[in-house]
C-alpha cells in the first residue's frame, strides 16, 4: 500500500538489487492488494527491459512440467509480439536465449517460434 512506502523505502538497499522493491509501476504499490494478488496468481507476466534492448523475463520454475514450460514461454512470445509497434520494420527479435539462474543459455531459433 502507499502508506508504507515510506518504511519500505529504508530496505531499497537490500531489495533493490534483487529486484524485489515494490514499484507503482508494476502494479505492486496499490490500495486493492487483494486484486494484485489475483492478477499475480493469475499469471500476470512482468519483464524488464534493460538500455541494450535485452528482455529479461521469468517463465518458469525449475520444478515446473516442460509441457507447463513451453507454454508460460509461448504465452510470453506472444504478448511480445502483440507489444510490437506498428512502425517496428523487419526482424523483431533477432535471438531467444533461455537460462535458469547459475546456468549457460541454451539458443532457440527465433523462426521456430510460432506466435
Amino acid at each position: 500500500m502507499p502508506s508504507v512506502m515510506g518504511k519500505v523505502g529504508a530496505l531499497g538497499r537490500i531489495l533493490g538489487p534483487r529486484g524485489l522493491m515494490p514499484n507503482p509501476k508494476t502494479g505492486t504499490v496499490t490500495m486493492n492488494v487483494g486484486q494484485a494478488v489475483t492478477d499475480v496468481k493469475a499469471g500476470k507476466i512482468d519483464f524488464k527491459v534493460d538500455k541494450f534492448g535485452i528482455i529479461h523475463a521469468s517463465i518458469a520454475k525449475a520444478s515446473f512440467d516442460s509441457e507447463k514450460i513451453v507454454d508460460n514461454a509461448k504465452e510470453l512470445f506472444s504478448t511480445l509480439n502483440k507489444l510490437k509497434p506498428t512502425s517496428a520494420k523487419g526482424v523483431y527479435m533477432k535471438s531467444i536465449t533461455l537460462s535458469s539462474t547459475m546456468s549457460p543459455g541454451i539458443k532457440v531459433e527465433a523462426k521456430t517460434i510460432s506466435a
